[in-house]
């Protein structure tokens, strides 16, 4: 039994140590990263007093100012190191995090606010190089992997922040606060384990910002983005829908979600298989549009269904619609790698993660149509989707013929 179980467990596991290291680094940080997201806003309304406009105000400003900070440490990344920019950034974030602490009044928490903004950012595309280095062969496996690895993370992190939520002090909240603080440092600790990623030459050769000037690139990061307004879709259409809006029960937002994340950590790896170019990326960026688009029509019905009908409903069309999230998320960590100059990784996903970045800060007013004028904004918002999915494909085939970049 010891050996079978020793068995499963390797098979569960990545490769390599570098790669296991790495994906630890990952999961520890998004434990902590689903502690934070699940009872921050609370913290800064119910325990430090502020209206929720200024937290949203917060939360803003880090994200705009984010956008362009990961641009420029993705860049750094490349030219000095990613592993080491990538500790740097982690033990920022401790600090960062930990400043949350001593937040007492508006301003304290818009300058932390800017700063916590500017670490997630320079996370995510300093990270990118050392996916890339350490994926080996199978990267587009490894890279579903980190995936789902991630979002069961901040799965178990969510659940763990319930205890602080029920008990809703100060002294509880903090712990949460604490706890984001440890798992940055925490996976800090892990990445000093991976071997260095020496930094490509070719990166200074090949000009400063060869991102901004790669066509296709930046034809994929369009087109993402626009898809990328879907990710918002679990955490605020569907909420606010079902409570306002359908007869079906309010437990089916958790119900909802739960779904969401158990399909994605159990699916994510098995559908992105075989997506190495950008032309497989292509075909999944069609069935994505398709699958999103019906979930949000099956969501619309369930507005004007009894109470057993609207949950069935529900239930359903949180499936479709994780199926067309599964399937962009395989095809836009293709277009982020796969198009990218391999030795200008970092600045490549720092562009690419400011087209996230806009989509994120844009989502709740374009899906809020939906509520506001119901049936026209919904269909309208769902034959968007389709289409960005279907015309992704030509779209990008026409600019690598036209533009095609010498690294490809």
């Amino acid at each position: 039994m010891a050996v079978v179980m020793s068995g499963l467990v390797t098979r569960l596991l990545p490769e390599t140590p570098a790669q296991r290291a790495l994906a630890l680094a990952h999961f520890v940080n998004a434990v902590g990263s689903g502690m934070f997201m699940a009872g921050s806003v609370l913290y800064f309304t119910r325990i430090i007093g502020l209206p929720a406009t200024q937290v949203a105000l917060g939360l803003f400003l880090g994200a705009m100012v984010g956008l362009i900070a990961g641009i420029f440490a993705g860049r750094i990344a490349d030219q000095y190191g990613a592993r080491e920019t990538q500790i740097a950034v982690m033990l920022a974030g401790t600090a960062a995090m930990t400043c949350f602490l001593f937040v007492s009044s508006l301003v304290s928490y818009l300058a932390v606010s800017v700063l916590v903004g500017l670490v997630f950012a320079a996370d995510k595309s300093s990270k990118a190089p050392l996916v890339r280095h350490f994926g080996g062969e199978n990267l587009a496996g490894y890279r579903a992997y980190l995936r789902s690895t991630v979002n069961l993370a901040i799965a178990l992190g969510s659940l763990g922040a319930g205890v602080a939520l029920q008990l809703d002090t100060k002294i509880a909240y903090q712990v949460l606060i604490c706890g984001r603080a440890l798992s940055f440092l925490a996976g800090a600790v892990l990445l000093v384990r991976l071997p260095r990623v020496e930094p490509s030459k070719a990166t200074a050769a090949s000009g400063r910002w060869m991102a901004l000037r790669d066509r296709p690139y930046l034809t994929a990061t369009a087109l993402n983005s626009v898809m990328s307004l879907h990710y918002a879709v679990p955490t605020f259409l569907l909420p606010l829908w079902i409570v306002e809006h359908t007869a079906a029960p309010k437990w089916m937002v958790s119900v909802a979600l739960a779904l969401n994340t158990a399909m994605i950590i159990t699916l994510q790896v098995v559908l992105s298989r075989n997506v190495s170019d950008h032309a497989a990326a292509g075909g999944k960026m069609r069935w994505a549009g398709i699958a999103v688009a019906v979930g949000l029509a099956l969501m619309a019905v369930a507005g004007t269904q009894s109470p057993a009908v609207a949950i069935a409903l529900l239930v359903l069309s949180m499936a479709v619609y994780t199926l067309g999230e599964l399937w962009h998320a395989a095809a836009s960590m293709e277009y982020s790698f796969g198009l990218a100059a391999p030795h200008a990784q970092g600045q490549y996903s720092g562009v690419f993660g400011l087209g996230g970045g806009v989509a994120e800060a844009l989502a709740p007013a374009v899906l809020g149509l939906a509520i506001t004028y119901g049936w026209p904004a919904w269909l309208l918002i769902a034959a968007g989707f389709a289409a960005v999915g279907a015309l992704s494909s030509p779209l990008i085939a026409y600019s690598m013929r036209r533009w095609r970049p010498a690294h490809l």
